[in-house]
């Protein structure tokens, strides 16, 4: 590859959208347990058009050459409401990002990142943080431990040379991030099995699965209290109202009521934990294909996610009750009820939680006291410009 010149081009229409996608479905295709995804969601994810991350954000992708052939791919992006952002919380003024970062040689992933890096200075950023491809809410970080098995929904899964090419380009790990491993086929320990039976008790709460049929209504109480929970939360960017719509109509096909709760504290809705069926576990058996005959199995999977696996990548307590013993008495009621439906309804044995940040001391615990393990490690690196 040293022999070859290598040339990076700015992509700027749908046609190079495209191209940038598939460079990087091509380089997934390459790893092994990589889950190939739907293209067309992938392409909607970049496209200003349709993604609302674009209404607070802008971004240029990049795709390098060699010989003629494409070679790596990132982008490099900024985020106007992160940079509202109080610095201690990990983004703040003049930070800019970089993020879907693929390469065949360090050779020209040091000359895409360059390029990244110039692209920000140029538009007046002084560091950078990634990879976050494109969004904190998208897909965070670098996989750096965990390729040995297939990544979940909405999780990446990368070679581990990136970290060492990442690095010896000046970057530094600034956060850690963590997905954890729980055997839902196992009980509670007698102490979280009192916890959870003095909850149920206690006439002031009630753990309720979502209302389907008011899904809008329930996204935005959802959302609404996510903004709240996680706003002091290193690299915390609030979603707008546009995002939190465009959320909503994106989780409704794989959200099923008795996978998902609402706690409530006298009728009010104070916490609440998402969990998706592996969606992965399908896309792995159609290859990411829809046609000609994918969507039969995706649909028949959507409507009874049998023996799948399941994701909480969300949940959350209102700030207010933080802290407190009644928060996590809320959160071990939902596992509780939630691992109930997904062994005796759907036949899974295990889930996955995350991402939590390493210093995120409450939800470790948490993790911990259910007897989870790290399964999957991811780093997000930043340098001053």
């Amino acid at each position: 590859m040293t022999d070859a010149k290598i040339s990076i081009e700015a992509i700027s229409d749908k046609k190079g959208r495209a191209r940038f996608v598939d460079l990087g479905r091509a380089f997934a295709a390459r790893l092994d347990h990589s889950v190939p995804q739907l293209r067309s969601e992938q392409l909607e994810l970049v496209d200003p058009a349709k993604n609302p991350f674009f209404g607070h954000a802008r971004a240029q992708l990049f795709i390098a050459h060699a010989n003629g052939k494409p070679v790596g791919r990132i982008s490099a992006h900024i985020d106007e409401v992160a940079l509202t952002m109080p610095a201690h919380q990990g983004f703040g003024p003049d930070t800019g990002f970089f993020g879907y970062f693929d390469a065949d040689s360090e050779e020209i992933a040091v000359q895409l990142i360059q390029t990244a890096k110039n692209w920000l200075h140029n538009e007046g950023m002084t560091r950078v943080v990634g990879p976050i491809s494109l969004s904190i809410w998208e897909e965070p970080g670098l996989l750096v431990k965990g390729q040995d098995h297939p990544p979940m929904i909405m999780m990446g899964h990368h070679p581990d040379h990136y970290a060492a090419w990442i690095e010896r380009a000046g970057f530094k790990r600034t956060k850690t991030l963590f997905t954890y491993d729980l055997d839902i086929t196992s009980e509670f320990s007698p102490l979280l099995q009192r916890v959870v039976k003095s909850g149920h008790k206690n006439s002031r709460i009630t753990i309720r699965t979502v209302r389907k049929k008011d899904w809008d209504a329930e996204a935005a109480t959802i959302l609404s209290i996510l903004n709240d929970a996680w706003s002091d939360n290193w690299g915390f960017v609030p979603l707008t109202e546009e995002e939190i719509a465009y959320t909503g109509v994106k989780l409704r096909p794989i959200i099923h009521e008795d996978l998902n709760m609402i706690a409530e504290v006298e009728g009010r809705p104070v916490a609440f934990m998402l969990t998706f069926p592996d969606v992965n576990h399908v896309l792995a058996q159609i290859n990411g294909k829809l046609l000609p005959f994918g969507w039969f199995h995706m649909l028949r999977w959507l409507r009874k996610p049998a023996g799948s696996g399941m994701r909480v990548p969300l949940m959350g307590v209102l700030k207010e009750f933080q802290n407190s013993r009644m928060a996590s008495q809320l959160v071990f009621m939902m596992i509780d009820a939630i691992k109930d439906v997904a062994t005796n309804k759907y036949g899974s044995t295990r889930a996955e939680v995350g991402w939590v940040l390493e210093d995120n001391q409450g939800m470790v615990a948490i993790s911990e006291a259910i007897e989870s393990s790290a399964n999957r490690e991811y780093a997000i690196y930043a340098m001053d410009l």
